[in-house]
Formats: C-alpha cells, sequence, structure tokens
C-alpha cells in the first residue's frame, strides 16, 4: 500500500497549495463548532466549501470533512445536521470522533466513508476494532502517543486503515482529552472547537524589568492568565497553555510542553513498510503559503521514501527538505515525538 498524504485545507487558497503541491486528499471542517479548528476567520462558506469540492474533484483527488468535536446533550442536532450536510455535499470520508455521531452517521448515512478522529483517542487495536463493528469505520487516525513498534503492533491486528501524523504542531498529546482551554477560559476544544480561543488572547507591551534584555517585550495572556513573556528578540507566539512559560520553583521555562514541531521525514520508510494507509499534516489554522511549503516538501520526501522500499534502494533525506520544514516548524524545532522513545 502505498500511503495517501493528507493536507490541511483551513481555506480555499489553502486548499488549492494543497492540491497542486501533491496532496492526494484534503480534509477541512464548516465553518462552525463542530470542527476542532473553530478560529475566526477559518474555515469555509457554504459556496465556498461547493467550489472546493468542485476543485478537488477536477483534479481527482479527495475531499475529508472533519466533525470531530463533542455535542452537549442539548445541542447535539447541529452536529448531526454537519453529518447530514457533509453526506449531502458528497465528500469522500467524514472524520468523526464522537460514538453518538458515528451511530448516527452510520444509521442515518450507511454509505457514508467515516474515519474515527484522533480526536477519538484510539490507542489500540481493541478500541479501533470495536468501532469497526460497531459503526463500520474505515480509517482511524492515531493519537501522538505510540511508538514506531506500537503502532506496527497495531496494524497487525485490525483491519482498519491507519493514519498517523506526520508534520505539524503538536499538543500535550491529550487528544480529545484536554481540559487546559477549559480551565483558563471556560471553553473546551473539545466542544466549542478552538483551543485558547482568540476573544481571550490579549498581547501587552511593556518596558524591561530588571534582569531582563533592554527594550520594548511582550507579554502575551488568556483570559487574563500570564502564558509568556517574550523578549525584543523574540517572535511573540500564541498564548496556549501548553506551550507557555511558567515559574516552577524559581525557574521558569516550558513547565509542560516546548513549541515544537512533529517531523517524520527520518522514519519515512519504515511507516511505509509497516503499512501505514496515510500520513497526515497538521495545520487548518496555518497560512495557505505554509500549506504549500509543507505540501511540497512532504510529497517529494514520501515519494522517495515509497520507491526506496518497493526498489530497495537507499532513502536519504534531502537537505533541501529538511530546511524548508525547519522554517515553518514550530519555535523551529523538530521532534519524532513518541515515535521515538530511546530511553525504552
Amino acid at each position: 500500500m502505498k500511503p495517501a498524504l493528507i493536507c490541511p485545507a483551513g481555506s480555499l487558497p489553502a486548499l488549492k497549495n494543497a492540491i497542486e503541491g501533491g496532496a492526494d486528499a484534503v480534509y477541512t471542517g464548516f465553518k462552525n463548532r463542530t470542527n476542532a479548528r473553530n478560529f475566526a476567520g477559518l474555515n469555509f462558506s457554504d459556496q465556498a466549501l461547493v467550489d472546493g469540492i468542485a476543485y478537488t474533484r477536477a483534479k481527482q483527488r479527495e475531499i475529508l470533512i472533519a466533525i470531530n468535536t463533542y455535542p452537549q446533550p442539548e445541542q447535539v442536532e447541529e452536529w448531526r445536521y454537519a453529518v447530514d450536510a457533509a453526506a449531502a455535499l458528497g465528500v469522500d470520508a467524514v472524520i468523526l470522533a464522537d460514538v453518538g455521531l458515528l451511530a448516527y452517521a452510520r444509521e442515518r448515512h450507511p454509505d457514508l466513508n467515516l474515519h474515527l478522529s484522533v480526536q477519538g483517542s484510539a490507542t489500540n487495536y481493541e478500541a479501533i476494532n470495536f468501532c469497526q463493528r460497531e459503526f463500520g469505520i474505515r480509517r482511524v487516525v492515531l493519537p501522538r502517543v505510540l511508538t514506531l513498534e506500537q503502532v506496527g503492533h497495531l496494524i497487525q491486528n485490525t483491519d482498519v486503515e491507519v493514519e498517523v501524523f506526520g508534520f505539524g504542531s503538536l499538543c500535550v498529546m491529550n487528544e480529545g482529552r484536554c481540559w487546559l482551554s477549559s480551565y483558563a477560559t471556560g471553553e473546551s476544544p473539545n466542544t466549542v472547537g478552538a483551543c485558547s480561543p482568540a476573544k481571550f488572547v490579549r498581547w501587552e507591551k511593556r518596558r524591561e524589568r530588571a534582569g531582563e534584555p533592554p527594550g520594548e517585550h511582550m507579554d502575551a495572556r488568556l483570559n487574563g492568565v500570564l502564558i509568556d513573556s517574550f523578549a525584543p528578540s523574540e517572535p511573540a507566539g500564541y498564548p496556549a497553555l501548553c506551550k507557555g512559560r511558567f515559574e516552577v520553583r524559581g525557574d521558569t521555562y516550558y513547565a509542560l510542553e516546548e513549541p515544537t514541531s512533529l517531523n517524520v521525514l527520518e522514519i519515512l520508510p519504515q511507516l511505509v513498510k509497516m503499512g501505514i494507509a496515510a500520513i497526515k499534516i497538521e495545520g487548518r489554522q496555518r497560512s495557505p503559503a505554509y500549506v504549500a511549503q509543507v505540501t511540497r516538501a512532504m510529497r517529494a520526501a514520501l515519494d522517495h521514501a515509497i520507491a526506496s522500499v518497493a526498489k530497495g534502494g537507499e532513502y536519504k533525506v534531502e537537505p533541501s527538505w529538511r530546511a524548508e520544514l525547519s522554517r515553518i516548524a514550530e519555535g523551529h524545532q523538530a521532534t519524532l515525538g513518541a515515535y521515538s522513545r530511546p530511553w525504552r
């Protein structure tokens, strides 16, 4: 099996850039809280989505709709309507996390291709096989908590296609279960679709304090909570709680997680050999230029990895791929995350 390259599309320009860059499929979401990237100015209007589907069809690629947040009991009709709308549009698959919505989709739209979202937090083959048996899922997007060996073991014990993340921002590897944004703002990304919603974000300029570099500093706050303070020479990042620097016992550092991007360039042949169905790029909240750049580099690298595995040749990461992805990596840092745990 040749792994498909699945790329983010938070807007019509991003969708076109992904397709032109070589994506086999794009994934997007509606402009509401049913998707986990529900930021202002992001996602598709009804007409833009129709245009995006037509463009994708003309290029003989696939489009997937993420309805990957969790409805509350009094709001379930909004999420069901989103499933109905995706089915009516004729998308290639719907990415769902909530088991109630999975059951609804299977009953109401039996021919609809269902993928289990990373937000569903299925980390073992028993959970995946349950969702296949009960809801007919065809693919699962794995949370970013498994080693390569664990991913391989899972693949050997399920008939469900397996999709993994290959590049993009990491969270605290708690997909579908994170309460940090809810703690600070009262709004959970798992229900309203936005981690650290922009309406709670504030950047405040100030002069240096004792012991700080001279010049104008930038404090980033989330609902009044100080998340980070940036020196004049530092770019001011978005204040998500898990990426903040905090004082712990007299030391100030990234206490939960450093800003860094997952990058699987080094292990693409291993992923190909173990039978991965798709490699996903994170970043629906990122710019069309980001989408173009990461799609172009990952397309070239994945094609090389597939060819090297098929022909038994050598796989080598080209410096240009590494450089291109490093420029757009969060914090300009890269990690293999849980895929590689050398201390084990």
